[in-house]
């Protein structure tokens, strides 16, 4: 079984897919409070490091006792996606951003648990702003880790079976001393390719879910459907047995079988005039002067049943205009967000409303990750040692 350490977890949902994959998570580190509640809801038995990743190992860490001894674990992956806000192309894209230099913890660990292969989540723009700079910082880190070999892929998670055009991209690198994969570009590359499925529709995803949302929170019945639901839909409901996760499963950790988080901000008078105008998959330069200045077409934008969603993202805890339901006259709620993740219903958010939207958006979705692990997986499987290699195994 491929054992990994998973680094700025969030509420899981890289872990998820590396779960789907049937990976052995040793250790994980989060330091957001809400999101290790969730995170500990849905992986009881992973132990969970919850700080700042600065006083993860090393000598002087107060962790060391407890996670000490995964320095010498024979960790085979480590994997995670260091905060992308400061990279990502709708923020400020500030160079001197402190969150751009957490990738310099998750190069840190690497170095001190000499994995035999990591994976690094991003935002394109990681390796594209400020012409490069960071991205070539970051591979001359890694080399200096001893991870000279490194292939940055692009992935689009609509096609992976993922209801979202979400661009990411995952940078995997392989220690010094294995050999085995020539040309580590065509080859994760070619892996990767061969993954992909039919893309997976807005309507696919969440027409099953009902129209009325819960209004304080709580937790809904969970109402039966007939045969007539998506292959996706089987995939995420609790009452659906499939291939890749029964029902079982996706009980887990639940009490009994009801529909969480379906819940979402009340939508004012105001407001609501804009939603029952604009058609789905119709944007804020389709509306009427009357109610719209001309500014910013993207500030109200409503899904398009028929096609993936446009990318999920944390900033729906501020406002969820850009994100109305096709067919209702309101915002979608965080179930139906989370479905356009690829979290099955039994994959509970913990926190407030907020703070639910901002675990939601951040996420890698499971099933990328279940893709991403599976190619990891197909890369350990190829590397060996050489045979005047080091002592790691």
């Amino acid at each position: 079984m491929t054992k990994a350490i998973s680094l700025f977890s969030g509420a899981g949902g890289f872990c998820e897919g590396v779960r789907l994959a049937g990976w052995e998570v040793l250790c994980s580190v989060e330091t957001d409070d809400h999101a290790c509640q969730t995170y500990a809801a849905n992986f009881p038995d992973i132990p969970l490091f919850q700080g700042d990743i600065a006083d993860f190992l090393g000598e002087k860490s107060e962790s060391a006792n407890e996670f000490g001894h995964l320095v010498s674990a024979n960790v085979d992956v480590v994997y995670g996606g260091p905060p992308c806000q400061g990279f990502s192309q709708i923020g400020p894209r500030d160079v001197d951003d402190p969150r751009n230099a957490l990738y310099k913890h998750f190069v840190r660990v690497v170095r001190e648990v000499q994995p035999r292969v990591f994976v690094m989540e991003n935002v394109p723009n990681m390796i594209t702003m400020k012409g490069g700079h960071f991205k070539d910082q970051i591979q001359e880190a890694f080399r200096a880790a001893g991870y000279a070999r490194t292939t940055i892929q692009p992935v689009i998670a609509s096609d992976f079976g993922v209801p979202q055009h979400r661009k990411r991209i995952f940078w995997f690198g392989v220690r010094d001393d294995l050999s085995g994969v020539v040309d580590l570009d065509a080859t994760v590359s070619k892996w990767l390719n061969v993954r992909k499925v039919p893309h997976v529709t807005v309507k696919q995803a969440i027409s099953d879910l009902p129209c009325d949302v819960s209004a304080d929170d709580s937790a809904l019945p969970y109402a039966g459907l007939s045969d007539r639901c998506s292959d996706y839909q089987k995939l995420m409901r609790l009452d659906w047995d499939t291939p890749l996760l029964s029902a079982a499963q996706k009980r887990s950790n639940l009490e009994f079988d009801q529909l969480h988080n379906h819940h979402t901000k009340n939508v004012e008078a105001r407001r609501l005039k804009i939603i029952k105008t604009i058609k789905p998959g119709a944007r804020g330069d389709s509306l009427p002067a009357a109610l719209w200045n001309g500014t910013r077409e993207h500030k109200w934008r409503r899904l398009d049943p028929e096609k993936p969603s446009y990318t999920i993202l944390a900033q729906m805890h501020r406002d969820l205009s850009e994100w109305i339901h096709p067919e209702h006259d309101r915002w979608i709620t965080v179930r139906e967000a989370a479905r356009l993740q690829s979290f099955h219903d039994g994959f509970v958010f913990h926190g407030s409303e907020l703070q639910q939207l901002k675990q939601v958006g951040n996420a890698v979705p499971p099933l990328v990750g279940l893709t991403i692990a599976e190619v990891a997986g197909k890369l350990l499987a190829s590397v060996h040692k050489k045979r005047n290699g080091g002592a790691r195994g």
